[in-house]
């Protein structure tokens, strides 16, 4: 009977179940990878749309000027062409020397149920009262940050 034994070759049912448990522990940490790479994506495609979405609004502020902007006294709105709807508010502070202005554009978003958002900071020159200079563009960095609100 020992022979016969030793002769049959094949799997036993405990090694045929430790290598299912192995298998799909590997299936199941590959699915988990796939799955948080694509939420990554989704969220790193949505921070690239409100940044450029903060562009276009600077590129506009920029273009009728920091001056014209104020007297406008649009500060707020809502991109509703885009997927999932971004809102953006545009505050401002005079910094008191050389028409100086630190202008400050929040864009926001609703991602899971929690508030998303991206803020860039730059300044602008305004026009001098007392000379009708164009608006300049000061050379300055943006700083943006996300922010998560729950």
């Amino acid at each position: 009977m020992n022979r016969a034994r030793r002769d049959h070759k094949g799997f036993n049912l405990v090694e045929t179940i430790v290598a299912s448990a192995i298998l799909s522990g590997a299936v199941l940490t590959v699915g988990a990878i796939s799955t948080r790479a694509l939420t990554g994506t989704r969220f790193n495609r949505q921070r690239e749309v409100a940044a450029s979405l903060a562009e276009k609004q600077l590129s506009l502020i920029d273009y009728i000027g920091i001056d014209e902007f104020l007297d406008t006294g649009t500060f707020q709105g809502d991109f509703t062409e885009y997927e999932p709807g971004y809102h953006w508010e545009v505050t401002t502070e005079y910094q008191g020397v050389d028409n100086l202005y630190l202008v400050t554009i929040t864009i926001g978003w609703v991602e899971n149920n929690r508030v998303q958002s991206l803020v860039v900071e730059t300044m602008l020159n305004g026009l001098d009262e007392t000379t009708s200079e164009t608006t300049e563009t000061t050379e300055g960095t943006a700083i943006d940050t996300i922010e998560e609100i729950e």
